[in-house]
């Protein structure tokens, strides 16, 4: 993915494709790789894919906000003159599409969520008291999927240097508590936008109950589950995210 990546002004970005525009928006401790899956499959079906590196670590401390995140995607779809956009999101990425569409409805047209926070606290995770233990670390990194070997040595190891990076991590924990300051529970029943929900079964970060309230709460909203499958269903199970993304793409008229 890196050798793709596309470096104009502020922006960091992979685009493939050409049709409607679909903005993908990796989590905290998500690379752009997260979602090759998806970003591989969908722009051979009349969709432009674009995936901006969110500036999670970029952003002053006091600007390190689920809020800031939201203006800044504004600011990158108007760069790239885009509209009735569709926003795919996982976990924090998932809470920035939720946001953005209350703060700019007009802009998208449907909008995906898999493992998002937004209503749960600990969605982002409870604390690294650990900094300096591997083992702990990839302890943490197996327990977002339901099959620990997913998380490759390459995935807890990038982990591993965030959390034992301190300014990173002081950025993390400011992350953490601007999601729990963000929760959406009173937002979501006045967005009308059109939304797929896609959850793992056995996610342990976001349980199940939370897509079950994410369902409940917004008025337009289809709820799919993955089996054996944890808090990142893009990447554990690929071509099932595929195919329930793309049926209910087709049922909307998307």
């Amino acid at each position: 993915m890196e050798e793709h990546i596309i470096e104009e002004g502020k922006y960091r970005y992979i685009e493939m494709g050409e049709g409607t525009p679909m903005i993908i928006l990796h989590g905290l401790m998500g690379g752009l790789s997260n979602f090759q899956g998806v970003s591989d499959y969908f722009p051979s079906k009349g969709y432009q894919v674009l995936i901006p590196e969110l500036p999670i670590y970029d952003m002053p401390l006091l600007k390190t906000t689920v809020k800031n995140f939201a203006k800044f995607l504004e600011e990158f779809i108007e760069f790239k003159g885009l509209k009735d956009v569709i926003l795919l999101g996982n976990s924090l990425g998932g809470h920035i599409g939720l946001l953005h569409t209350k703060m700019f409805p007009e802009m998208v047209k449907a909008l995906v969520i898999t493992g998002s926070s937004g209503l749960y606290e600990s969605a982002m995770g409870d604390g690294y008291p650990k900094r300096g233990d591997y083992e702990f670390i990839k302890k943490k990194a197996q327990d977002v999927f339901y099959d620990p070997d997913v998380a490759t040595k390459e995935i807890v190891d990038e982990v591993f240097a965030t959390v034992n990076d301190r300014m990173k991590l002081v950025k993390t924990l400011a992350i953490a508590k601007s999601a729990i300051r963000h929760n959406m529970s009173k937002d979501l029943p006045h967005m009308k936008t059109p939304t797929c929900i896609i959850w793992g079964e056995n996610d342990t970060v976001t349980p199940p109950n939370v897509a079950k309230e994410f369902h409940e709460l917004l008025p337009d909203s289809d709820l799919f589950w993955i089996e054996k499958c944890g808090h990142a269903p893009m990447m554990e199970h690929p071509e099932d995210f595929n195919r329930i993304l793309e049926a209910w793409l087709k049922k909307r008229n998307f």
